[in-house]
């Protein structure tokens, strides 16, 4: 056994390379796409220390040409989540016992992987399964992903290391416990990185994970676990299965020794969810944690004192990089009438140069949405709007999933702030704008506020700083993560701890260590070196005694 107050390494956040032409590693990622292209994998469960293949396989294709196979999952059934939970609880004592300092050292291996040998790889199977350009790939599947694993492995020594105060003769301390059981983390298509972050933040703090991440991302999640088990995490500690998502729910929420859950997905899931937690709650040993990010119909306010050109900016990178599929994304904007002229030939004539199209081609922009499903849906609220007399279809509208399910940028100008497309998370590139008096400002962001049911990005554009500050105050309660002169997307690990509340979740910040104290059971220690040998206190003694 070591003995020391150990320091970890003091985390810093991982450069985005750029790919331009002619760099390194643009031809290390179009090497990585070439060779993943070229074979079919066939993707197993990680159940314990085994590789576990069913007779039940599932395509994979990539959403931008989804003729082409990339190979197939294994997927799994209720006897699955039941050996994944049997493996989970088998390690439980010795992951709890490892020293964390350990624990440490796995997850700091796994960042420096990602970091290096793996960058390409990973990226590549974002852009291919998940159908990311480049750098959307490279912002998430390698920087965010090495920022969780950095940052939380700091966030954890700070957690550790905070203590009570001892008064005379005693010694307080403080022993942050894992949970009683095990974790379930549920994990989205959208980001490689939240899909390691889930189950990786619980296990860092010594808990053991049942991971089922999305149909759609189990392309990058197999590789998020070959990375883990070079790194040198103990077979059983992340158990990762290919299930349906209701049947797992079924084994897992009737657990006893379910502890707590780690999400990211749709409100209605969630709010399904926590109704079954509460309706199981006599079951378990002890009262879950419930974490999670859901929904967002993110805003932008625009004030009469923005610059054009900023403004633009601004809506085209929120509302149309990886296609509006990220919860954070610019879903709705509110202009002012001086201005809109102004922005609307700005988006015009930049989404004209926009281009659109598979991964593979470093020029594409926009790529595809990631299933027929989310395909149809969306083309279906933009052919509504076609038909609608109180829309105008300022840029956009056109979708063909001949190739890839593809949905060009879309702007809807509505003339009702409370339109559907206003309300509703489409979860898609379309963007609804809606154009307000200037006299307006400050009342504007009463509709704003009561719009939606969701509360977890949004920003403003301003010059004016009084009207900054007004918006800083009437959106208060908006938005979780509040950006000026921004766009409402691209929280930073270390920087902007992400999270909203109302229908958005439960706001305990991922990147953050707020995210991680929720996934330990402090026990406090009182230790008193010279304990007292009779009961009485000194009032007790009669009057005119000593």
């Amino acid at each position: 056994m070591s003995n020391g107050l150990f320091r970890v390494p003091e985390p810093t956040n991982e450069p985005v390379l750029t790919y331009a032409p002619g760099t390194p590693e643009r031809s290390s990622l179009q090497a990585a796409l070439a060779i993943a292209r070229s074979r079919e994998v066939d993707l197993p469960m990680y159940i314990g220390d085994a590789e576990v293949r069913t007779d039940k396989k599932i395509a994979i294709h990539p959403p931008h040409d989804h003729h082409h196979l990339l190979g197939y999952y294994n997927e799994g059934d209720r006897s699955h989540v039941q050996m994944a939970i049997d493996a989970a609880l088998a390690v439980k004592a010795d992951w709890d016992a490892l020293a964390w300092n350990e624990r440490a050292a796995i997850f700091l291996k796994a960042a420096d992987l990602v970091a290096g040998p793996y960058r390409a790889r990973i990226n590549a199977a974002t852009m291919l399964g998940q159908s990311k350009n480049a750098f959307q790939a490279e912002i998430d599947s390698a920087c965010e992903l090495i920022d969780f694993l950095r940052f939380n492995v700091y966030y954890m020594a700070q957690i550790y290391a905070s203590q009570p105060n001892s008064g005379a003769g005693v010694w307080n301390r403080m022993d942050h416990r894992p949970l009683e059981g095990f974790v379930f983390a549920l994990t989205p298509f959208n980001f490689t990185a939240i899909a390691a972050n889930l189950p990786t933040s619980a296990a860092m703090m010594g808990n053991v994970v049942v991971w089922k991440p999305s149909e759609n991302q189990v392309y990058a999640a197999q590789v998020i676990m070959e990375v883990l088990k070079e790194a040198g995490l103990p077979a059983g500690v992340i158990n990762l299965i290919y299930v349906d998502g209701p049947m797992a729910g079924d084994v897992i929420f009737s657990h006893p020794d379910f502890a707590g859950i780690h999400f990211t997905g749709s409100t209605p899931v969630f709010q399904t969810i926590w109704k079954t937690i509460g309706t199981n709650i006599a079951r378990y040993k002890s009262y879950p944690r419930i974490v999670g990010e859901t929904g967002g119909k993110d805003f932008v306010l625009v004030h009469q004192s923005a610059d054009a050109d900023v403004v633009c900016t601004a809506l085209i990178r929120g509302a149309f990089e990886y296609q509006g599929q990220k919860c954070s994304a610019a879903s709705r904007a509110y202009i002012p009438q001086s201005l809109w002229p102004a922005v609307k030939d700005g988006l015009i004539r930049e989404l004209q140069t926009i281009k659109m199209g598979p991964v593979e081609d470093f020029e594409n922009f926009v790529n595809a949405v990631i299933s027929e499903k989310s395909f149809d849906k969306i083309a279906k609220y933009i052919d509504q709007a076609k038909k609608e007399a109180g829309v105008e279809i300022v840029a956009g509208g056109t979708c063909d999933k001949t190739q890839g399910y593809f949905i060009q940028p879309t702007v809807l100008r509505v003339d009702d702030p409370q339109y559907v497309t206003m309300c509703e998370e489409l979860f898609g590139p379309v963007l609804s704008v809606y154009v307000y008096d200037d006299a307006d400002y400050e009342s504007v962001m009463a509709v704003i506020d009561k719009t939606s049911i969701y509360a977890l990005t949004g920003s403003v554009l301003a010059n004016d700083r009084y009207a900054i500050e007004k918006a800083l105050a009437g959106l208060r309660n908006a938005a979780g993560n509040f950006y000026i002169n921004d766009k409402p997307t691209g929280a930073v690990v270390g920087q902007q701890p992400f999270g909203g509340a109302r229908g958005s979740g439960t706001n305990d910040k991922a990147g953050s260590a707020l995210n991680l104290l929720r996934w330990v059971s402090p026990r406090t220690i009182k230790e008193t070196f010279d304990p007292p040998r009779r009961y009485g206190y000194p009032f007790l003694n009669p009057e005119g005694s000593v």
